[in-house]
């Protein structure tokens, strides 16, 4: 049960009076003119050369989502082969695509009211820090966990937030009791018509999906007519860790999806601080997850961490662009075609689409 906090009752409890803005995260422009596109910073650093190229002078760095503008894109002749060849020109310089996602910054009215089975949302803004409320700490920052553009996330509530406007309760994929709030319009409404299957017409077992590894691709066939494909980043080889881990190369062999989710929390539970050490990671609102191997978790799904698709990126799961892994979540089965009627029905599992990794 979602509880209603009232602005008085937060003056009290948490003994603060702070404007509206100063929870909502501020996105400074750096000094280049307002126009091309916004990247995002992914990682703690990357350095700004003075030419598209690794071996040209370090000029400056960009830090963790820090925001730039893109003015052009540049593919320099030269590249080494087996390279992500994409640099962005930006203010003073160039930054490679690896560790840059693309943005936007866009606002959202806030819902009347949310179902009682949730509502599933998407972020639409650089980044967004999620909240939690106790009558001991009053509001304070969930975990240190920012939620970023793209991620998904279940709308469970609507509440009057620290600055007295509409935040959405989010219930946790995970669990039902780890709740926290976000400002609503930062947060887009996702409608069952965005989750429609594709193709729909043709037989389920009239479609499938090849992944190839040496090539990082996957690609999508109807009757054995290729469809779709894209670029994918799958994972990088190591040995079985001591404690038992699962391989991080992805599994090679004959598969078949047999869990969807629109949104998915991976990786540690305990926030993004902790888990950053020693390789680990937490990744909320994982976007449009398809798993296809049990044990292990192996999964295609939306990646909003790096921009590095063709090279080998992830601990096993197939990495994709967001719309690219909206579109494979779609067009396989199991697929999305009832109403959502509780928190059960934001899995949907089945004998699904086959899929093919070598």
């Amino acid at each position: 049960m979602s509880r209603a906090i009232n602005r008085r009752d937060f003056l009290k409890l948490g003994g603060l009076a702070l404007g509206s803005l100063a929870f909502l995260p501020s996105f400074p422009r750096q000094p280049e003119h307002d126009q091309g596109r916004l990247g995002r910073v992914t990682i703690d650093q990357i350095d700004l050369r003075s030419e598209p190229s690794d071996e040209a002078p370090i000029v400056g760095n960009r830090f963790r989502d820090q925001l730039v503008h893109i003015y052009y894109e540049v593919t320099p002749a030269d590249a080494p082969k087996f390279y992500n060849p994409l640099w962005y020109r930006v203010w003073g310089g160039y930054l490679h695509s690896a560790y840059l996602q693309i943005v936007e910054l866009n606002v959202n009215q806030p819902l009347g009211d949310i179902p009682q089975s949730g509502q599933l949302c998407e972020v639409t803004v650089p980044y967004t820090t999620a909240y939690q409320y106790s009558q001991w700490e009053g509001w304070h920052p969930w975990r240190g966990t920012r939620l970023y553009y793209g991620t998904t996330h279940w709308a469970t509530g609507i509440e009057e937030g620290p600055d007295g406007k509409a935040w959405y309760q989010v219930t946790s994929e995970i669990s039902e009791t780890e709740v926290y709030y976000v400002p609503a319009q930062h947060l887009r409404p996702i409608y069952a018509a965005e989750l429609a299957p594709l193709s729909p017409e043709v037989p389920a077992e009239e479609k499938h999906i090849e992944v190839s590894i040496s090539q990082q691709t996957l690609r999508a066939y109807e009757y054995d007519k290729e469809v779709f494909s894209a670029r994918v980043s799958s994972g990088i080889p190591s040995r079985r860790t001591p404690s038992g881990d699962f391989p991080t190369a992805t599994p090679s062999g004959e598969f078949r999806i047999y869990s969807k989710l629109p949104s998915k929390h991976m990786g540690s539970v305990t926030g993004n601080p902790d888990a950053l050490g020693e390789s680990g990671f937490s990744l909320p609102g994982v976007p449009w997850t398809s798993f296809f191997k049990f044990p292990g978790g192996y999964a295609f799904h939306g990646t909003y961490w790096h921009n590095n698709f063709g090279l080998q990126m992830s601990h096993g799961c197939v990495n994709m662009r967001n719309e690219d892994a909206k579109w494979l979540f779609r067009w396989t089965t199991p697929a999305f075609e009832d109403e959502i009627k509780d928190h059960s029905d934001w899995e949907k599992r089945g004998n699904g689409t086959r899929v093919s990794i070598a």
